[in-house]
């Protein structure tokens, strides 16, 4: 790697090659600088030294982040988990506590929604495990919005009822604010106004201020249950960022770091500043684009769920796929006396380990047979995870044990997954049983975001089947014409892979030059006719716009069904419960259970006329 230099402000980049610290791991660091007119080499790569000379007047200030934590309290086996990633956290902690630094612990979003353990509470397991792991702020994201009015019904039954009551107070039980910059309340035009939920914050560390945005996906909406986010919309995240960024460095912030709930994704970390491997136009790449050099220090971003740790138009993004598997860094070292930002370390996501083989390169379990299995270091510090978190952790697990280990009284011969998308074993079930247990004539659902795990193979559990499918959606049975459907199939087709998944028809598409044609084929062997009336099984996030598979047809006003239809998950749970034999992967694949014939590629002109 290349020295390069940029002004001032000094880039450097520490590769773990994503595997926790070890006695034997070599870290090796190359310093790079960028210029704002030319971009030049100078030097090499060295062997790693102390973060800080005796006789300088500088300080670290290490910012850890994480983003899409879904509720992971607990490692999965001996993998991830905040309880592990608590050990992390108090390793640095020591460490610039060592140095005269500091810590920031910073979210990306999308904290409590996703796991039994979290979801029991609505959140307020993570929300308890987060204050003692001592976050900085975290950013709001769409899945908060998921569990709806604080209690049982994930949406508003009445008037009475408030849409986002869960999320206002899982947000006062934090001890730390929520960031929601972008988001809007349609009444008075600004940023929604909640106990604790804000645009940004600053804090003081060893002197130095930092200013800290928090910023949601513009499809945040779209990308939870619409009934939930009511009378809300989203700003523009670039033009948000600048506003705030502005008011912060007025304010005397010497670092100004965005918590953004939108991604993208790269897929090599040797070199920061090498983007060839990131797809540039993710969103949270845009963002970056348009803001002007040198009022954004640093982003941690999340959503998309990959990898980044790279510069995007001089500002260091990080980025740590999901479920705390892994956690985002950056150093900053300042002087003391001019607060001036001299260096800045970016780091690869960090593998959250808490045992590892003795090569470092693995994660272990602490029941692994392999003798080599020791605990994960880090900092060259061993991993101690913090009791309090482990306290939570445990309470919580002992409450949700007996039910996530309940048999459903079906044996997998083969794991069942969504290998091969967009028609997948696993998306072809959900959508066959969803079928089954409703009185309709067709199925749809967004197979593709809206199923969470794969099904292992053996007997199954009502665990498997909850974080197959973690959301507290609602069956319902809408009466569409055929010519709603088909406009409904059309909207899916470039897609590619986030199409819906089908049950009960098959699709044929053709293209008659710009025209499209749909044709759709009951089970049966009967054509649906645009005049025919079809009865379709969805859920009440798509129902309220979610993932945009019914907004080709949304009435003004919105559809009118029935709110007092079962939960998904237990439509599941029954149906897997009344197999009579053991189920595997194969019953569900084959050309006869393809839905979607579309000719390969697909003219960008072909559309569908008169809808």
């Amino acid at each position: 790697m290349r020295p390069i230099q940029y002004g001032r402000l000094y880039f450097s980049f520490t590769a773990h090659a994503m595997i926790p610290e070890t006695h034997s791991t070599f870290v090796s660091r190359c310093r790079v600088t960028l210029s704002l007119l030319t971009i030049f080499a100078f030097g090499a790569c060295t062997e790693p030294a102390s973060k800080l000379d005796a006789n300088d007047n500088s300080v670290v200030i290490s910012v850890l982040g994480t983003n899409d934590v879904h509720g992971a309290l607990i490692a999965h086996p001996g993998r991830g988990g905040l309880a592990t990633f608590s050990g992390y956290v108090t390793a640095l902690r020591d460490a610039r506590a060592n140095d005269g630094g500091a810590v920031l612990l910073i979210d990306a979003g999308d904290m409590w929604q996703g796991t039994l353990e979290s979801n029991l509470s609505e959140g307020a397991s993570v929300v308890a495990a987060y204050n003692a792991l001592g976050y900085t702020a975290a950013a709001v994201g769409n899945h908060e919005f998921d569990f709806g009015p604080a209690g049982p019904m994930p949406i508003p039954e009445n008037d009475t009822d408030d849409p986002q009551g869960s999320l206002k107070r899982r947000a006062t039980e934090a001890g730390f604010p929520l960031l929601a910059a972008n988001l809007i309340d349609e009444t008075t035009g600004l940023p929604v106004a909640w106990p604790n939920v804000q645009p940004s914050t600053m804090v003081e560390v060893e002197g130095v201020k930092v200013g800290i945005i928090g910023v949601m996906t513009k499809n945040a909406l779209i990308t939870t249950i619409a009934a939930n986010t009511v009378g809300l919309r989203t700003a523009p995240l670039a033009q948000t960022i600048v506003d705030e960024a502005q008011k912060l460095r007025a304010s005397g912030a010497t670092l100004i770091i965005v918590t953004a709930h939108a991604g993208g994704r790269c897929e090599n970390f040797d070199n920061p500043l090498d983007l060839s491997s990131c797809d540039l136009t993710g969103e949270i790449m845009q963002v970056a684009n348009e803001l002007p050099p040198g009022l954004v220090d640093h982003i941690f971003a999340g959503h998309a769920h990959r990898g980044i740790a790279h510069v995007v138009n001089g500002v260091s993004i990080v980025s740590s796929y999901s479920n705390a598997r892994f956690f985002g860094r950056v150093d900053f070292t300042l002087n003391r006396a001019t607060h001036i930002i001299q260096d800045r370390e970016i780091f690869p996501p960090q593998r959250i380990c808490a045992f590892v083989v003795d090569n470092g390169n693995e994660c272990a379990s602490a029941e692994d047979e392999a003798t080599s299995a020791v605990v994960a270091r880090y900092e060259n510090r061993p991993i101690v995870p913090n009791e309090a978190v482990i306290s939570i952790a445990e309470q919580v697990a002992a409450q949700v044990e007996k039910k996530k280990a309940q048999k459903l009284g079906v044996y997998l011969d083969t794991a069942i997954t969504l290998d091969g998308e967009p028609e997948t074993a696993l998306g072809h079930l959900m959508v066959k049983a969803m079928l089954e247990s409703n009185d309709a004539d067709v199925s749809l659902h967004n197979v593709s975001g809206g199923i969470r795990a794969n099904l292992p193979e053996g007997d199954l559990t009502y665990g498997s089947v909850f974080k197959m499918f973690p959301f507290d959606n609602r069956v319902v049975v809408l009466d569409l014409s055929g010519a709603e459907l088909r406009q409904v199939l059309a909207h899916q087709v470039p897609r590619h892979q986030r199409r819906a998944g089908i049950s009960g028809m098959h699709v044929l598409i053709t293209c008659d030059s710009d025209t499209m044609n749909v044709r759709m084929t009951l089970d049966d062997g009967r054509d649906i006719l645009d005049e025919d009336r079809v009865k379709v099984v969805v859920n009440d996030f798509l129902v309220f716009g979610g993932d945009g598979l019914l907004t080709p047809i949304m009435p003004d006003g919105g559809f009118t069904f029935s709110a007092d239809l079962p939960m998904v998950r237990d439509v599941l749970v029954t149906w897997f419960s009344n197999q009579d034999g053991p189920l595997r992967a194969d019953q569900f694949l084959g050309p006869a259970n393809r839905r979607w014939n579309i000719p390969q590629p697909i003219p960008t002109t072909c559309t569908l006329q008169n809808p």
